[in-house]
């Protein structure tokens, strides 16, 4: 590839907006190579949508551009705190493990990419007396304006949030690079730095986007929500889980995160599958194939597997026609799902399996992203029983209507004793029968009148003998 126009198509191909495109066309022109930077902030797990830019850091590298990718650990902490200090570090690392991992695995050689750290030079006297510059230059409406799809929005932002968009225009200035690649969300970071960077006297870059992969669920692919993403360690039972689950009505095109994934992603490594074969001079035969069947006719790049009995297998060479027939309902979503859930299988098993193998990899793994920490549930309290006292409770016969009414303790006698508890009406307790005591006989007891009788008679005897006589 030597023209400066092949090169240019290359580099600016599948892109949603390039500003700036005659900044790079003039140093094509002039027979030297470009130098592009792409950011990211070690945050969150990276996922399955930023195989969309570092399959198109592909194309620059096959026209000539020299990539550096920048490891922005500064940014990181800036963006409302998303990774701590303490696990920034670790994150970094995490971060280029991966990277290099997706990029060996799309057939792109890492000898050719710049990894920087960016906080080897964001704290450096130079970038900060510039920052300051910049700081007295920007009003507070251009940085928070510049930074609303990019900076988490809360009620109250902190200031670190509105420093992230002048932080990645110096970037710019610090990396020498000729133009600047990311999403298009960051549209208004880009436009922000063709504005401030020229009053700090730096010359304007061109800047070059990605269109962004809707999520699973819609809206945007974001790290910060599990189900709209599958992270590229995710096993394969767990990938094709959240495919299946994934928005893709019928005959919708629109917000479709199966659909544009196929687009952004399947449809360009198929292509750059294929270029690679091509290009290799010995053992490509070896090397990843496009996402088709053996059937496929050559030059396909993505195949929808059908039995025959729906018509059997389906065959793409380009995104357009496979969008025309699911907007027409000529496929059906759960064949797109299948289809599409094979082929990313396929894409994050060598990345699995450089995981598996690396020791390092996975020891960085756990200490950049430690599990949560355990949160004890409180123990309940064992519940005691306590019976309720003879006379109470629910099994407590009610009491007549007539009876009078007990007497408050309260009103009780001072050390009188309390009155014996009443048995229930239900329960009949028999009492023994005891026979009475026998009085004891007692000296001083009267006489009886017997005993009277008895001693006048015995007197009277006594006192007259001769009428006994």
């Amino acid at each position: 590839m030597d023209s400066a126009d092949e090169k240019y198509d290359l580099v600016t191909r599948n892109l949603q907006e390039v500003l700036g495109g005659d900044i790079i066309k003039e140093i094509l022109a002039s027979g030297k190579h470009p130098k592009c930077y792409w950011g990211t902030a070690p945050t969150g797990r990276p996922h399955i949508g930023y195989f969309v830019p570092l399959t198109k850091i592909a194309d620059f590298l096959s026209a000539g551009v020299e990539v550096k990718i920048l490891l922005a650990d500064v940014h990181a902490f800036l963006d409302n705190l998303k990774a701590p200090l303490e696990l920034v570090n670790h994150r970094v690392k995490y971060y280029e493990y991966i990277l290099r991992a997706v990029f060996t695995s799309l057939g792109v050689p890492t000898n050719k990419l710049i990894f920087i750290v960016g906080s080897s030079y964001q704290l450096t006297p130079e970038y900060n007396m510039d920052n300051y510059r910049l700081c007295a230059t920007v009003t507070e409406h251009d940085a928070k304006k510049a930074g609303a799809e990019v900076v988490k929005q809360v009620a109250s932002p902190l200031l670190s949030g509105l420093l992230y968009p002048g932080l990645q225009a110096l970037d710019e200035q610090y990396l020498d690079c000729d133009f600047q690649f990311g999403g298009v969300d960051q549209r208004k970071i880009f436009t922000f730095a063709e504005q401030y960077l020229p009053r700090l006297g730096y010359r304007k870059r061109a800047h070059l986007m990605n269109e962004m992969v809707p999520g699973l669920t819609g809206g945007k692919m974001s790290s910060s929500d599990p189900n709209s993403k599958i992270d590229f360690l995710d096993e394969p039972a767990l990938v094709r889980k959240k495919i299946k689950g994934a928005f893709c009505e019928e005959g919708n095109v629109e917000e479709n995160g199966v659909l544009a994934f196929v687009k952004a992603v399947l449809i360009p490594v198929s292509r750059l599958r294929i270029r690679n074969r091509a290009e290799a001079q010995t053992g490509a035969e070896s090397l990843p194939t496009p996402f088709v069947t053996e059937d496929a006719p050559e030059g396909a790049l993505f195949t929808i597997k059908r039995p025959e009995k729906y018509g059997g297998n389906t065959h793409y060479s380009d995104y357009d026609s496979l969008h025309n027939d699911f907007k027409d309902n000529k496929v059906h979503p759960g064949d797109l799902k299948s289809a599409v859930a094979d082929a990313l299988v396929s894409m994050l098993e060598p990345i699995q399996k450089t995981f598996r193998e690396s020791a390092d990899w996975q020891a960085v793994e756990q200490l950049a992203y430690p599990p949560p920490p355990s949160v004890a549930k409180p123990k309940k309290k064992k519940q005691v029983y306590h019976p309720p006292p003879p006379g109470k409770g629910k099994n407590a016969a009610a009491a007549p209507k007539d009876a009078p009414a007990a007497e408050p303790a309260s009103s009780a006698a001072e050390g009188s004793s309390p009155a014996p508890p009443v048995a229930p009406e239900s329960v009949s307790v028999p009492q023994p029968t005891v026979a009475p005591p026998v009085p004891e006989v007692d000296a001083a007891v009267p006489p009886t009148i017997a005993d009277a009788v008895l001693n006048a008679l015995s007197e009277a005897v006594i006192s007259n003998p001769e009428e006994k006589q």
